[in-house]
């Protein structure tokens, strides 16, 4: 998978992609030509007009089968904005993007620097190059709303008569909720069988058996009540906490996590089947890297409908940590092997100043070279006790493995140049669980 910077871009398989926006935004898209400007009202893909041809929003994903977009468009904008209106984006986690192929792979991830004032945020564009089509991650911030976005693209807007401002006129399908909304409840037991169903798929596909884990039930049922509360899935919920936060603030400290967010099945073994009848959720299902799983659920306060987090996860040891950066270097080694270049050495100074680095992206929720006390990896390393005179820095997150990051590296220009670069001759791997986006990772080299 790729991490994208501003700017970045990717060659798209073909067929159709996804990309996704998890968290308390609303996505859109605009389909137009190579002069940026829409044909027709159409071709404005939001909440209340939620497909066009060859686009199609669902909830936070919007689907983008570039085949079948109406003649004569060549890029497809994707934007987000505040569920909520009036809400600064300032004030909400930072979104990111996920790019998924048609198979449910995943292909890109895009975080954007945090917004300021902005209230709509141009997230990445889907553009054709040749007989191809690409990615092209952007960032780019608009202060003037939705209304505003829409009508640069040249979509006729609704003028508010007495403040002459444009509206996009909010959705239909979610009314304010009164103040005394009914309380998510727990759901019927939400374990009955669980283990069972899910130990006898893993068996079949020759992976040993999970165990039941008081801790991640506890996220669980937290994650699906404030899902249910909301009415609404998402990694994030509305409370600002990602489930990956509430399962190390239950005392879970883990190397690897993976969790299934569902609403709709009614009974324990529909939520099973569902997994199991889609790849991707199958493949963790059977991940044998995971040794605990717990399943939690709630109803909708005023819907009905079942809210399901299932969590799969495997504890954070000594050993394990150590594997997993063990991992990391070898295939930074076979890369550099691969270029013609000597491998890197596993530096304990800068090991430390990279695991500190990586925990403290998950204790202080940022995201950047930069720590909030203005701190760089060549003042870190020096903290640790290194002498060494040259540091370059490579961190990514969401990456649920080594095999996974180093790719994601690789497939970065920047990133790859760090790891290719023949003057560096040592490294160290930092790696953490939790935060908004599940992992965070540090490489830090040194010369």
């Amino acid at each position: 998978m790729s991490e994208l910077v501003p700017g970045g871009n990717l060659a798209l398989p073909g067929g159709a992609v996804t990309v996704r926006v998890p968290g308390p935004f609303d996505v859109s898209a605009l389909i137009t030509d190579d002069g940026g400007r829409v044909r027709d009202d159409g071709d404005f893909v939001f909440y209340n007009q939620p497909s066009a041809p060859g686009a199609r929003l669902s909830g936070d994903a919007l689907t983008v089968d570039p085949r079948a977009l109406r003649p004569g468009a060549t890029r497809v904008t994707v934007a987000v904005s505040p569920a909520e209106p009036g809400a600064p984006l300032s004030g909400l986690p930072s979104p990111v993007l996920r790019v998924t192929d048609s198979g449910g792979r995943p292909l890109a991830r895009f975080s954007p620097p945090r917004p300021r004032q902005e209230t709509v945020l141009l997230l990445a564009e889907i553009y054709r190059r040749g007989e191809g089509w690409k990615l092209r991650a952007l960032g780019q911030g608009y202060a003037d709303g939705l209304a505003g976005l829409a009508r640069d693209f040249g979509v006729d807007v609704e003028e508010d008569g007495a403040t002459g401002t444009g509206t996009i006129p909010r959705r239909p399908l979610s009314p304010p909720r009164p103040a005394a909304a009914p309380s998510p409840v727990a759901a019927p037991p939400a374990r009955d069988g669980f283990l069972d169903l899910v130990n006898a798929a893993r068996a079949a596909a020759g992976s040993p058996p999970v165990a039941h884990d008081p801790r991640l039930a506890d996220a669980a049922r937290e994650h699906a009540g404030v899902m249910a509360g909301a009415g609404r899935l998402g990694v994030e919920g509305v409370d600002g906490v990602s489930v990956h936060q509430r399962v190390v603030a239950a005392g879970y400290a883990y190397l690897t996590v993976g969790e299934h967010l569902v609403s709709g099945p009614r009974a324990v073994a529909g939520l099973v089947d569902h997994c199991l009848r889609h790849e991707a959720a199958r493949r963790t299902v059977c991940d044998p890297a995971f040794t605990h799983a717990a399943l939690g659920s709630a109803h909708g306060g005023g819907s009905g409908d079942v809210y399901w987090t299932a969590l799969w996860a495997s504890p954070l040891t000594p050993d394990g940590l150590d594997r997993t950066a063990a991992e990391v270097v070898d295939l930074t080694n076979r890369e550099r092997t691969r270029a013609g270049l000597p491998p890197l050495s596993r530096d304990p100074l800068l090991t430390a100043a990279a695991q500190a680095h990586s925990a403290d992206m998950v204790a202080r929720d940022f995201y950047s070279h930069t720590a909030p006390d203005g701190g760089k990896p060549w003042d870190r390393a020096a903290a640790a006790g290194s002498a060494r005179r040259t540091i370059g820095e490579n961190i990514a997150c969401g990456q649920r493995s080594a095999a996974e990051v180093v790719r994601g590296w690789m497939n970065s220009p920047g990133h790859r140049a760090n790891i290719l670069k023949p003057d560096f001759t040592h490294i160290g791997v930092g790696f953490a669980g939790g935060g908004r986006a599940g992992t965070y990772w540090t490489q830090l080299f040194g010369a």
